[in-house]
Protein backbone atom coordinates (compact mmCIF):
# COMPACT_ATOMS: atom_id res chain seq x y z
CA UNK A 1 0.00 0.00 0.00
CA UNK A 2 2.18 2.17 0.94
CA UNK A 3 4.73 1.78 -2.01
CA UNK A 4 1.43 2.65 -4.54
CA UNK A 5 0.87 5.87 -2.75
CA UNK A 6 4.76 6.40 -2.64
CA UNK A 7 4.87 5.40 -6.95
CA UNK A 8 1.34 7.76 -7.18
CA UNK A 9 3.16 10.64 -5.81
CA UNK A 10 6.10 9.92 -7.62
CA UNK A 11 4.32 10.07 -10.96
CA UNK A 12 2.26 13.42 -9.88
CA UNK A 13 5.45 15.02 -9.49
CA UNK A 14 7.03 13.76 -12.66
CA UNK A 15 3.76 14.77 -14.69
CA UNK A 16 3.68 18.36 -13.03
CA UNK A 17 7.61 18.60 -13.42
CA UNK A 18 7.02 18.07 -17.12
CA UNK A 19 4.31 20.25 -17.70
CA UNK A 20 6.18 22.94 -16.50
CA UNK A 21 9.01 22.57 -18.26
CA UNK A 22 7.15 22.17 -21.22
CA UNK A 23 5.38 25.42 -20.34
CA UNK A 24 8.73 27.03 -20.02
CA UNK A 25 10.89 25.58 -22.77
CA UNK A 26 8.50 24.01 -25.26
CA UNK A 27 6.69 26.71 -25.98
CA UNK A 28 8.27 27.84 -29.01
CA UNK A 29 5.95 30.67 -29.92
CA UNK A 30 6.16 32.02 -26.09
CA UNK A 31 7.27 35.71 -25.56
CA UNK A 32 10.42 34.64 -25.04
CA UNK A 33 10.44 32.26 -28.41
CA UNK A 34 8.73 35.21 -30.41
CA UNK A 35 11.32 37.97 -29.08
CA UNK A 36 14.16 35.47 -29.94
CA UNK A 37 12.47 34.81 -33.44
CA UNK A 38 11.49 38.31 -34.63
CA UNK A 39 14.29 40.11 -32.34
CA UNK A 40 14.11 43.94 -33.48
CA UNK A 41 10.46 43.09 -35.31
CA UNK A 42 9.57 41.89 -31.63
CA UNK A 43 9.95 44.94 -30.27
CA UNK A 44 8.51 47.16 -33.32
CA UNK A 45 5.34 45.18 -32.95
CA UNK A 46 5.40 45.56 -28.91
CA UNK A 47 5.77 49.40 -29.78
CA UNK A 48 3.33 49.67 -31.96
CA UNK A 49 1.00 48.01 -29.24
CA UNK A 50 1.74 50.51 -27.58
CA UNK A 51 3.20 48.25 -24.66
CA UNK A 52 0.61 45.47 -25.08
CA UNK A 53 3.00 42.48 -25.37
CA UNK A 54 -0.29 40.12 -25.65
CA UNK A 55 -1.33 41.76 -28.36
CA UNK A 56 1.80 42.11 -29.76
CA UNK A 57 2.88 38.07 -29.56
CA UNK A 58 -0.74 37.29 -31.01
CA UNK A 59 0.24 39.37 -34.07
CA UNK A 60 3.43 37.56 -34.39
CA UNK A 61 1.84 34.43 -33.98
CA UNK A 62 -0.70 35.02 -36.38
CA UNK A 63 1.77 36.46 -38.69
CA UNK A 64 3.64 32.63 -38.15
CA UNK A 65 0.29 31.05 -39.24
CA UNK A 66 0.14 32.96 -42.45
CA UNK A 67 3.37 32.80 -43.82
CA UNK A 68 5.98 30.66 -41.33
CA UNK A 69 5.35 27.32 -44.18
CA UNK A 70 6.41 30.09 -46.93
CA UNK A 71 9.43 28.17 -49.29
CA UNK A 72 12.03 30.79 -50.74
CA UNK A 73 12.28 29.94 -54.70
CA UNK A 74 15.96 30.50 -55.12
CA UNK A 75 16.84 33.04 -58.12
CA UNK A 76 18.13 31.98 -61.09
CA UNK A 77 21.64 33.24 -61.89
CA UNK A 78 20.18 35.21 -64.69
CA UNK A 79 17.86 36.83 -62.69
CA UNK A 80 20.51 37.48 -59.82
CA UNK A 81 22.90 39.08 -61.92
CA UNK A 82 19.96 41.41 -62.77
CA UNK A 83 19.16 42.48 -59.90
CA UNK A 84 22.28 43.11 -58.50
CA UNK A 85 22.91 45.23 -62.09
CA UNK A 86 19.38 47.22 -61.01
CA UNK A 87 20.98 47.60 -57.36
CA UNK A 88 23.99 49.11 -58.80
CA UNK A 89 21.94 51.61 -60.82
CA UNK A 90 19.69 52.48 -58.30
CA UNK A 91 22.99 53.36 -56.15
CA UNK A 92 24.62 54.94 -58.76
CA UNK A 93 21.56 57.28 -59.08
CA UNK A 94 21.22 58.09 -55.36
CA UNK A 95 24.23 61.17 -56.00
CA UNK A 96 22.13 62.96 -58.81
CA UNK A 97 18.69 62.02 -57.35
CA UNK A 98 17.85 60.24 -53.51
CA UNK A 99 14.51 60.52 -53.57
CA UNK A 100 13.91 58.59 -57.18
CA UNK A 101 16.71 55.65 -56.18
CA UNK A 102 15.10 55.15 -53.26
CA UNK A 103 11.98 54.90 -54.44
CA UNK A 104 13.44 52.48 -57.30
CA UNK A 105 14.89 50.37 -54.40
CA UNK A 106 11.40 50.02 -52.55
CA UNK A 107 10.46 48.79 -55.72
CA UNK A 108 13.39 46.40 -56.89
CA UNK A 109 12.81 44.63 -53.01
CA UNK A 110 9.60 44.35 -53.90
CA UNK A 111 9.71 42.57 -57.06
CA UNK A 112 12.47 40.25 -55.64
CA UNK A 113 10.49 39.34 -52.87
CA UNK A 114 8.03 38.83 -55.29
CA UNK A 115 10.20 36.62 -57.59
CA UNK A 116 11.18 34.82 -54.42
CA UNK A 117 7.97 33.46 -53.63
CA UNK A 118 6.75 36.40 -50.97
CA UNK A 119 3.45 37.76 -51.30
CA UNK A 120 3.02 40.23 -54.39
CA UNK A 121 4.49 43.87 -53.28
CA UNK A 122 0.94 45.47 -54.35
CA UNK A 123 0.44 44.55 -50.26
CA UNK A 124 3.30 46.05 -48.45
CA UNK A 125 1.99 45.31 -45.25
CA UNK A 126 1.53 41.63 -46.24
CA UNK A 127 4.88 41.56 -48.21
CA UNK A 128 6.89 43.07 -45.04
CA UNK A 129 4.48 40.63 -42.50
CA UNK A 130 5.63 37.79 -44.39
CA UNK A 131 9.62 39.07 -44.72
CA UNK A 132 9.42 39.87 -41.29
CA UNK A 133 8.61 35.97 -40.79
CA UNK A 134 11.76 35.10 -42.79
CA UNK A 135 14.11 37.78 -42.67
CA UNK A 136 13.21 39.97 -39.29
CA UNK A 137 16.50 41.28 -38.89
CA UNK A 138 16.51 42.75 -42.14
CA UNK A 139 12.69 44.07 -42.91
CA UNK A 140 13.52 46.88 -41.35
CA UNK A 141 15.26 48.33 -43.62
CA UNK A 142 12.93 47.69 -46.23
CA UNK A 143 9.90 48.96 -44.31
CA UNK A 144 11.98 52.74 -44.24
CA UNK A 145 13.09 52.37 -47.84
CA UNK A 146 9.51 52.60 -48.09
CA UNK A 147 8.58 54.99 -45.54
CA UNK A 148 11.65 57.52 -47.22
CA UNK A 149 9.64 56.87 -50.57
CA UNK A 150 6.33 58.42 -49.63
CA UNK A 151 7.60 61.09 -47.37
CA UNK A 152 10.19 63.49 -47.46
CA UNK A 153 13.18 63.22 -45.72
CA UNK A 154 16.95 64.81 -46.02
CA UNK A 155 19.95 63.13 -48.33
CA UNK A 156 21.32 61.70 -45.08
CA UNK A 157 17.75 60.06 -44.36
CA UNK A 158 16.92 59.02 -47.71
CA UNK A 159 20.72 57.36 -47.29
CA UNK A 160 20.73 55.62 -44.18
CA UNK A 161 17.13 54.14 -45.23
CA UNK A 162 19.26 52.46 -48.67
CA UNK A 163 21.95 51.32 -46.29
CA UNK A 164 19.65 49.35 -44.38
CA UNK A 165 17.69 48.04 -47.36
CA UNK A 166 20.92 47.31 -49.06
CA UNK A 167 20.92 44.03 -45.91
CA UNK A 168 17.70 42.71 -46.93
CA UNK A 169 18.92 43.07 -50.19
CA UNK A 170 21.47 41.38 -50.12
CA UNK A 171 20.49 38.25 -47.94
CA UNK A 172 17.48 38.18 -50.38
CA UNK A 173 19.53 37.94 -53.82
CA UNK A 174 21.97 34.81 -51.64
CA UNK A 175 19.07 33.28 -51.75
CA UNK A 176 19.77 29.82 -53.14
CA UNK A 177 23.44 30.44 -53.77
CA UNK A 178 26.57 29.25 -51.61
CA UNK A 179 28.03 32.58 -52.20
CA UNK A 180 26.41 35.58 -50.30
CA UNK A 181 26.69 39.00 -52.26
CA UNK A 182 28.32 40.27 -48.93
CA UNK A 183 29.52 38.26 -46.09
CA UNK A 184 29.78 40.91 -43.42
CA UNK A 185 26.64 42.24 -42.72
CA UNK A 186 27.79 45.24 -41.66
CA UNK A 187 29.94 45.78 -44.74
CA UNK A 188 27.43 49.02 -46.24
CA UNK A 189 28.07 51.02 -43.08
CA UNK A 190 31.95 50.72 -42.73
CA UNK A 191 32.60 51.03 -46.09
CA UNK A 192 30.32 54.29 -46.45
CA UNK A 193 28.16 53.49 -49.65
CA UNK A 194 25.11 52.82 -49.80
Amino acid sequence: MVTMTTLVIILAVVVVVAAGAFLVFGRKNSGHGLRRRFGPEYERTVARHKGDTKAAEQELNERLKRHGSLDERPLSPEARDEYLARWAGVQDRFVDSPQQAVAEADTLLAELARDLGFPDGKDFGEQSDALSVHHAEHVHGYRRVHDAKHGEGDTEQLRTALVEARGLFDVLVSNGTHRPVRRDKHHAEESGTA
